[in-house]
């Protein structure tokens, strides 16, 4: 049985290592059948990978394997976020199958039998396989627990041979995966001229000056950006505007709070359980028969106990106190036993006055100003005010309060002090630790009782009736409106209801905006029957209901211009910007200085050292690529024209080139681009794989 435990992690280690090849991409949500009002119609196809169409039952079985090997390895069912995770991770492999096993085929790739055989048990081991036969006691791997397994498979239950397959088939697909991630990087060549390249780039530096003109100089009323502008810009730039499939809403929620009325009722109802549980004998009965939260039947110091029964210290045993409120609780508590412990507890407060060094005359400067907070506060000055304004350590922002705390906690003059103090109080003489000079105020008597404490705790949910009044909004805002327009003059006249956009929705996301778990809503966004202005019926989604419109449907491919207008106004606006200030620049004599002080005060020149290649930022005006790709093709001395930058107008001038240090030995360097470009190629090349694989993603229509 240990073995098949084995199995079953090392198969699914498999899975995921292939899963994480190819990338993690958007995710999915709940399965709906196929006579669903969102389908339309009884289509089976869940999508297209390189040309071949995935029917639902081809990829359910490779949820339900990929969904099994999860639950085997957590020892639990999956939620429905670690779902959506393993529908991707089913939908990866699929395209890993089919798309890249085009890939094996057409290179002429592959795993003989010969070569599982030994993968398994001959001469070349898998690492997954000699993890799954270590022997525990020598902690090598063992063939001959191989060999037996294998021999015992039709004797471990029906389970053992398909698992056995799977997980040979994972190994199998792991080795195709290294044999063409091997041949990928076996193409990976560094030349003597580019290791020479970027060893200069990342070495040699330059110091320059800059004249910098930022386009906010320009308001934006000065240039008018005109629709042809937009398209042009847009068509010398199309390939910054490549989007994927989305869709955009706006939508309303409706919460679900519990309303006065239903907190009245736990009152109620609470009211009652008090009696019964003053008089109850088995407390751990009573309160897991009538509370959320089950007996544990803790001791408890009194800086343990919940705030309200620390405020009624000393506690009696058999009593009942509350009921009392908390966030969204109300519970009631029965002191079931008190016991002596074997340490005190207390509560203080504190204002730590720090010395600046371990100078004696820092040590005594704090001193001073120690006592004179103790004096203010004896003259009556309030101790958490003062601790606010002088205190130097992380309770200043609460008054100085460090809580309740158990003898032998605290460093050993501060906890001296403060138990051998009795009763409450500021005391008298300052406390010298380590960390400096405290002024110490005990809060709560030291006490030296722990309590056992029986709670029955309940949550203030809303009723059926608050559910129903909710839902009520919801169904006549969704009934009373046929179209957007309709549904936001609905909204406008409401002033309770709040309307949110969301853009950009992919077609496999769970979330929109703050909503969690918005698969339904999702789906509803994409269904062939919705369209831009349709008004959707009402969803729950966890503790709301929610209304939508549809505003806007994107295609994969280019964005529409309009979808775009804002970002290309801007990009338009600022090339405009730009093509005055360099016009005022343009012709200027003299020193970059004296340039920027006749252009005006919106005009800085800035210098800056060791800047490289390969940063392609420029200290104090961030990452400006053209600007130093400029500066180092200059002689020193020389300067730019004025030229547009990414966030404003610039000339450039280099003051002096400081050379790489000469190596003649570049094989380290190599190494290192070796190794950053090999893990270039082979992530390019499963996404080219991808793209050329033309994925067509349906899975919307099943979940």
């Amino acid at each position: 049985m240990a073995l098949i435990n084995k199995i079953r992690e090392k198969s699914g280690w498999a899975v995921g290592a292939i899963a994480i090849g190819l990338g993690v991409f958007v995710v999915g949500g709940d399965l709906l059948g196929p006579n669903s009002r969102l389908l339309g119609n009884d289509a089976n196809t869940v999508g297209e990978i390189a040309g071949e169409e995935i029917e639902f039952q081809e990829f359910d079985q490779v949820l339900q394997q990929v969904k099994a090997d999860y639950e085997n390895r957590t020892g639990r069912a999956a939620n429905e976020g670690e779902l959506a995770m393993l529908r991707e991770q089913a939908w990866n492999q699929l395209i890993f199958k089919i798309a890249l096993q085009k890939e094996y085929d057409r290179l002429g790739i592959a795993v003989t039998e010969e070569e599982l055989a030994d993968m398994v048990q001959g001469n070349n081991i898998h690492p997954a396989v000699q993890q799954a036969f270590t022997n525990p006691q020598t902690g090598e791997f063992d063939r001959n627990q191989v060999v037996q397994y294998l021999q015992n498979l039709d004797q471990m239950g029906p389970e053992a041979r398909p698992m056995w397959v799977n997980f040979e088939q994972s190994i199998y697909a792991d080795r195709m995966q290294s044999k063409y991630m091997n041949l990928l990087t076996k193409t990976v060549y560094i030349t003597d001229t580019e290791a020479k390249n970027y060893y200069q780039a990342q070495n040699a530096s330059a110091s320059i000056k800059a004249l910098f003109v930022p386009f906010v100089s320009v308001s934006d009323s000065a240039v008018q950006v005109t629709d042809a502008q937009l398209q042009d810009y847009f068509d010398r730039n199309k390939e910054l505007y490549k989007v994927d499939e989305g869709r955009s809403m706006e939508f309303v929620t409706i919460p679900v709070n519990a309303s006065p009325e239903d907190s009245s009722y736990i009152n109620q109802e609470l009211g009652t359980l008090s009696q019964q549980f003053a008089a109850a004998t088995n407390d751990s009965a009573f309160v897991n028969a009538n509370s959320d939260v089950p007996f544990d039947g803790t001791y408890r110091n009194p800086g343990q106990l919940p705030e309200p029964l620390r405020n009624q210290l000393p506690l009696e045993e058999g009593k009942v106190y509350g009921p009392y409120s908390e966030n969204s609780t109300k519970a009631l508590f029965k002191v079931t036993d008190v016991r002596e412990a074997d340490a005190s507890a207390v509560r203080a407060s504190h204002i730590l006055i720090r010395p600046e060094n371990d100078t004696p005359e820092a040590k005594a400067a704090a001193q001073a100003k120690a006592q004179d907070v103790l004096a203010q506060i004896r003259n009556g000055a309030d101790f958490a005010q003062m601790a606010a304004q002088y205190g130097t350590d992380g309770t200043a922002s609460t008054g100085g309060d460090l809580g309740w705390f158990p003898q032998g906690q605290m460093v050993s003059e501060f906890d001296e002090a403060v138990f051998n103090y009795s009763g409450i109080g500021l005391l008298p003489n300052l406390v010298e630790t380590e960390y400096g000079y405290h002024i110490v105020k005990v809060t709560a008597p030291k006490s030296n009782q722990e309590y056992q404490i029986a709670g029955v705790q309940r949550a203030i949910e809303p009723s059926e009736t608050t559910r129903d009044a909710a839902y009520a909004v919801a169904d006549e805002l969704s009934g009373t409106s046929e179209s957007a327009e309709e549904l936001r003059e609905n909204v406008a006249q409401n002033p309770s209801l709040v309307k949110e956009e969301a853009t950009a929705i992919g077609k496999n996301n769970i979330v929109v905006n703050n909503l969690n778990n918005a698969r339904e809503l999702v789906r509803w966004a994409y269904a062939k029957d919705t369209d831009v202005g349709d008004v959707s019926p009402v969803f729950e989604i966890e503790d709301q209901f929610v209304v939508a419109t549809l505003t806007n449907k994107r295609e994969k491919g280019y964005a529409k211009l309009e979808d775009v207008r804002e970002e290309l106004t801007a990009a338009v606006r600022n090339e405009l910007k730009a093509q005055q200030i360099i016009a005022k620049l343009e012709g200027q004599q003299g020193t970059l200085d004296e340039i920027a002080a006749s252009y005006g005060p919106d005009a800085t020149v800035r210098t800056a050292d060791n800047v490289t290649f390969a940063s392609a930022a420029i200290p104090g005006l961030g990452v400006e690529p053209m600007a130093v790709g400029k500066a180092f093709g200059l002689k020193p001395g020389a300067r730019t024209a004025p030229f547009e930058g990414q966030s404003g107008v610039l000339m450039v001038e280099l003051t002096q080139m400081n050379p790489a240090p000469e190596i003649n030995d570049f094989s380290n360097v190599k190494e290192q681009m070796r190794g950053t470009r090999t893990n270039s190629v082979q992530s390019n090349a499963f996404e080219a794989i991808r793209e050329k694989a033309d994925v067509k993603d349906n899975r919307v229509r099943f979940f």
